[in-house]
């Protein structure tokens, strides 16, 4: 009989951290496939002491879209949830979880992720789809920051937001960090130049300007994502933000962010940024009095 849930990871050199992570899933009863894409440490025992599948990788090129779909193709579940070995299952939400996985719904669902950092500030949230029907279409693409989402609504299926938590400890050193930031951005480099038009890796590629504190590269990028996405408030917004940041042009992001807020009336963010530009403007007419 197949298991109702399949526990898809890849993993490199996680043997501090990957034990964690699955027994935080313990409760669930899932299988586990484990895709390690070269470790030099005792990962691969970590995983089999917990009863994992172990599948080995060869990652001659950075593709980590290629060896999610590796997993995926080995899973037997009906189900397929997604982490990776920095993050472990808010364990308040397993009931939630298991309700979920009971249905026949065609839907992907979207975690809330607290991302914890080294500095000690307080967690940010993002939400990325982490749960999925085990299904032959649903596949990821991107080399790197792989994406499902698309995949999901291609073939039909819904995404929708879930009461789900999972925990991630986003506290990595700050000049691999950077390092990495500077790894992704040239592969996402190479992903537009083989298709310009791809507006979400131009979205990941303003984000890591951004983490790099780039705001004019970042800006520039976001611009031409609002070139293709006109009608797209978020985006407005983003550029805006990123003009703010970078401190070069004002004028250019009040009209970015007077856009986003004409596309999505009442934006609560859009409003508070042309307060904040409000203020500046006569904070200056003042001084120059």
């Amino acid at each position: 009989m197949a298991p109702r849930l399949s526990l898809c990871m890849i993993v490199k050199n996680e043997e501090q951290r990957l034990g964690k992570c699955l027994d935080s899933v313990r409760p669930l009863g899932a299988e586990l496939i484990v895709v390690d894409t070269g470790s030099t440490d005792r990962t691969r025992e970590v995983a089999r002491k917990y009863g994992a599948e172990i599948a080995e990788f060869d990652f001659p090129t950075t593709d980590f879209a290629s060896a999610r779909n590796y997993g995926l193709d080995r899973a037997r579940g009906r189900w397929i949830l997604v982490l990776d070995a920095d993050e472990t299952l808010d364990a308040k939400s397993v009931a939630s979880f298991q309700r979920l996985t009971a249905g026949e719904v065609n839907a992907g669902y979207y975690f809330q992720r607290r991302n914890y950092h080294a500095s000690g500030d307080a967690p940010t949230t993002d939400y990325p789809v982490r749960l999925y029907p085990n299904r032959a279409a649903y596949r990821y693409r991107g080399r790197v920051h792989e994406t499902i989402d698309g995949a999901i609504l291609a073939a039909g299926g819904r995404l929708v937001r879930s009461e789900i938590q999972i925990d991630h400890d986003f506290a990595s050193d700050p000049a691999a960090r950077r390092q990495r930031n500077l790894w992704y951005i040239e592969i996402l480099k190479e992903e537009i130049a083989a298709d310009p038009n791809d507006t979400g890796r131009l979205d990941f590629l303003a984000a890591e300007y951004h983490q790099l504190g780039r705001f004019e590269d970042a800006a520039q990028v976001a611009e031409q994502i609002v070139g293709l996405r006109p009608l797209d408030a978020q985006a407005h917004l983003h550029a805006g933000v990123y003009r703010l940041l970078s401190g070069t042009n004002r004028q250019r992001a009040r009209t970015d962010f007077e856009t986003a807020l004409k596309l999505r009336p009442g934006d609560q963010e859009a409003h508070s940024f042309l307060e904040f530009l409000n203020q500046m403007e006569s904070a200056t007419e003042t001084a120059r009095r």
